[in-house]
């Protein structure tokens, strides 16, 4: 099968598809979003080379800034660990969204990012600091299946409790539902230059992120 690669416009609807390689514009902001378990974090450590063990946000040999909510959560521990993680939890999205929020207003180069995407506010929230850096926002939308982002906490041991997931997965099933991903008509567009929804397969085959200087 030839190489592929996409320059990703638009909303453009992946799943079931083959695609080497995503390319985007330099400083570009892309946002690896799914419900928790789909894969955020093993998409980046596979295309990035970021550890989610990291404290830090990582920075590639391609110049990349890669920023994972798992560093906030490693780098809270060595403070918090004694404390049930439910309780802390709060403060771990908070150090990711300031660091976030750093990036993307002083960091140089593209910058990838971890988020759920399944509340309308952080996507807003990104969105404007984007803009503020005068950045484009694209985003990967990793659509499994329930139970598959299930098998996913359970193999990282992370397991996010019932309420929080449901929850979680509603307000994904609602925006899949605004995209046209359900077989429904398009209703709301994203914060975004571009959307691309990925399964698990997809996102597999992808062996590589490129961002590209503007002609």
């Amino acid at each position: 099968m030839p190489s592929r690669t996409v320059i990703p416009v638009s909303l453009l609807d992946l799943r079931a598809d083959h695609v080497d390689e995503l390319r985007y514009p330099a400083t570009a902001v892309l946002i690896f979003a799914g419900v928790p378990g789909a894969g955020k974090s093993t998409a980046l450590h596979r295309l990035f080379g970021a550890d989610p063990n990291a404290e830090l946000p990582v920075r590639t040999a391609a110049g990349a800034l890669v920023l994972d909510s798992n560093h906030a959560r490693n780098r809270l521990r060595h403070r918090l660990g004694r404390v049930p993680y439910p309780l802390w939890r709060p403060l771990v999205h908070l150090a990711h969204y300031r660091a976030i929020r750093a990036a993307l207003l002083v960091a140089d180069g593209p910058v990838a990012i971890h988020d759920c995407a399944t509340f309308a506010w952080s996507r807003r929230l990104i969105a404007r600091w984007a803009r503020s850096g005068e950045r484009e926002v694209h985003m990967v939308l990793i659509d499994v299946p329930a139970t598959q982002a299930r098998r996913g906490q359970v193999t990282r041991g992370r397991r996010v409790n019932t309420v929080a997931f449901g929850a979680h997965c509603r307000r994904w099933e609602s925006l899949m539902r605004d995209l046209g991903a359900r077989g429904t008509e398009p209703r709301t567009p994203l914060p975004a230059t571009s959307v691309v929804i990925v399964d698990r397969p997809t996102l597999t085959a992808i062996s590589g992120i490129a961002f590209t200087p503007a002609a």
